[in-house]
Order: C-alpha cells, then sequence, then structure tokens
C-alpha cells in the first residue's frame, strides 16, 4: 500500500478576542466532524499532516506553533479502534512536546469503553488500559459522548465531560411522521434506563425487550417483549450496534407483536456492510445515527439518517475555552443554537 497523506489548513481565522490562544486540529478519522466543529465556532482547522506508511506506521506532524495554546484534537475511536488509538497518542505526545498550554481530547465515540469490567477469568479491562494510556500521553481533559458504560469515566483521573446524545436524536424524530403513537423500545433490560430517558424526554410510553446472549459473538436472542406495542409506532434505541443483529431480532419482535412502524436510533452507527445490508432487508424502516464516526456503509443506505452532534462538542470547546460551566450540556437543556443545527 502506498503512503498517504492527510492535511489540513489553518489561515488564523479568529472566533473572538481570546481565540488566538485556541487550536482545533483533526485525526485522520475526524476530519468531517472537525470542520463542522469549526464552522459553528467560527475557526478553521489547524495545520497538520497525519501520513499512513505502507507498513503500517503512523506519523503525524503540527505544522504550526502551538506554544502556550489551549488545543482540541478531534479523533473517534471507531471504526478502526486499533489505529485510532494510537494515533491519538501520537497527538497527545506531539503537543505536548511542542509546549502546548493544554490538550484536550475530543472523542466522539471511544469504542474500547466496552471493555468496562473483568467479567470472566483472564481478561484484560480494555478501557481502563486506554483511558491510562491516553493520559500518559499527554491529555489534560477528555470530551466524549454516550460511553456504553457511565462508569469508563472513573478510570480516567483527569477530567471527563461526558456528554449525551439523546436531546438532539430526540428532537429530530419530533419532525417526524411516526411520532404519531408512538413507543420507545429498549433491546435489553441494560439500556432501559437510558430508553426511559427517551421516553420521557418525548412524553410517550416504553417497552423492553428480554434479550439473551451466552457468548461475545453468538447472536442475540429476543424472548420477549414486555409493555404494550400493539399498534405503535416503535423507535428501538440503543447506544451502538456492529452486525445490526439486536436491533433486528427486537425489530422482527415487536412486529409479531402487532407493532406498525418500526425505526431505531444509534448513538453510534458503526455497523459493517454486512449489517447495513441486513437492516435494509429488515423490518426497520429508518436507522437513525449520530456522526460521531465517519462510517462509509451507513452513507451508502437510503435507510440511513445521520444527525451531527458537531455543534454540541464545539458548544463544548467554546466553553471550556471560556472557562464557562458545560454541566448543562450532560442533561436535556441542550442549547436552541445547538438544537437549530438539526
Amino acid at each position: 500500500m502506498s503512503d498517504k497523506s492527510i492535511k489540513t489548513k489553518n489561515r488564523g481565522k479568529k472566533l473572538n478576542s481570546t481565540s488566538g490562544d485556541i487550536k482545533i486540529f483533526s485525526g485522520s478519522s475526524g476530519i468531517g466532524f472537525s470542520k463542522k466543529m469549526c464552522k459553528y465556532l467560527g475557526t478553521e482547522l489547524g495545520d497538520s499532516e497525519v501520513i499512513n506508511f505502507s507498513d503500517g506506521n503512523i506519523f503525524l506532524r503540527i505544522k504550526e506553533t502551538v506554544r502556550n495554546k489551549d488545543v482540541y484534537v478531534v479523533q473517534p475511536i471507531g471504526m478502526y479502534p486499533n489505529d485510532e488509538f494510537v494515533e491519538i497518542l501520537f497527538w497527545m505526545d506531539a503537543l505536548k512536546r511542542a509546549s502546548a498550554n493544554s490538550v484536550t481530547a475530543i472523542i466522539p465515540y471511544f469504542s474500547y469503553a466496552k471493555g468496562d469490567k473483568k467479567d470472566e477469568p483472564r481478561v484484560s479491562i480494555r478501557a481502563r488500559v486506554c483511558a491510562e494510556s491516553i493520559e500518559l500521553a499527554g491529555a489534560d481533559r477528555i470530551v466524549t459522548m454516550d460511553l456504553h458504560s457511565a462508569q469508563v469515566q472513573g478510570f480516567f483521573k483527569k477530567p471527563v465531560d461526558h456528554l449525551l446524545s439523546m436531546p438532539i436524536m430526540c428532537e429530530y424524530v419530533k419532525g417526524l411522521t411516526i411520532m404519531d403513537n408512538i413507543c420507545v423500545v429498549s433491546p435489553d433490560a441494560g439500556y432501559a434506563k437510558t430508553a426511559r430517558r427517551y421516553a420521557d424526554y418525548l412524553g410517550v410510553p416504553v417497552a423492553i425487550g428480554d434479550k439473551t446472549r451466552t457468548a461475545h459473538d453468538e447472536k442475540a436472542k429476543i424472548l420477549d417483549i414486555i409493555g404494550d406495542v400493539k399498534g405503535k409506532n416503535c423507535m428501538i434505541v440503543d447506544d451502538f450496534s456492529v452486525s445490526g443483529g439486536t436491533l433486528i431480532e427486537i425489530a422482527n419482535a415487536l412486529q409479531a407483536k402487532g407493532a406498525k412502524r418500526i425505526i431505531a436510533c444509534l448513538s453510534h452507527a458503526i455497523l459493517r456492510e454486512k449489517g447495513m445490508k441486513a437492516i435494509e432487508e429488515s423490518p426497520i424502516e429508518m436507522l437513525i445515527g449520530t456522526d460521531s464516526v465517519k462510517n462509509p456503509y451507513t452513507m451508502q443506505s437510503d435507510k440511513f439518517k445521520s444527525v451531527s452532534v458537531a455543534p454540541l462538542f464545539a458548544e463544548v470547546v467554546g466553553r471550556i475555552h471560556a472557562k464557562e460551566s458545560v454541566s448543562t450540556l450532560f442533561s436535556t437543556q441542550v442549547p436552541k443554537k445547538v438544537v437549530d443545527e438539526i
């Protein structure tokens, strides 16, 4: 494989009187997301270069001064988690060695948050290892969204801003015709608390799937639906899906229970080609996901609708930089100007 380079430019456009101290850079998997953030903030991407060598090595270079600047690096850890994780470590190290005042890791999707516990013998707690590595490499703060397990925040010793996609997704769904007689559906008991937040936000009932899975690599099986879904439109909510198996199983179960129209919402759309094909052939008429990862497979599907959360992350960056509180952004109180970007 030939060497390839990704470059971005910064022409020094300023957000406000303090914008000279803020720098937003993008990792190789966060270019589009970063540009949306910069548009919201009225600035441009920092000048950098990332090269993936033919032997698999990653090289990056910051091509402008960051001395005494507050720097924000956008890099999802999602579709190619191992490469993306290693790259973000190199970003932290390069910026610290370049004398940046502070470095904030903007990680819209943190894939290894799934490895949050030692639930069987002789396994690694992967989320803790990743968290510690990112901090040791130089991160002063982390901003992420919809962690698979919220307790992963405790694996970091540095501040973690944990954002929620739920208000953004709900505001989008409010504009759909399926809102008439809708019911929110959790695929299992583990996600029921989050599903209840969706239902409360929309003012609708909730149902829960009784799901079982005997091994990591086995297909989930829906045993029953707890709640009345007959004659209702249903919105399945989950944080992520790789194969689409759980979504399709719950959709089939809902259809068997007399549900009318069925849509699904994912915080992170990391479905692969096979998964998207299965969704295309399923009773799910629309799959709504955020742009937390750049996924070529979802973008090829007419069923997939992307809702951007980049303005939400940009709002956080603006507040952090201005030394303002960001606590309201962890709840349902999303600023109108963020909602208006949907």
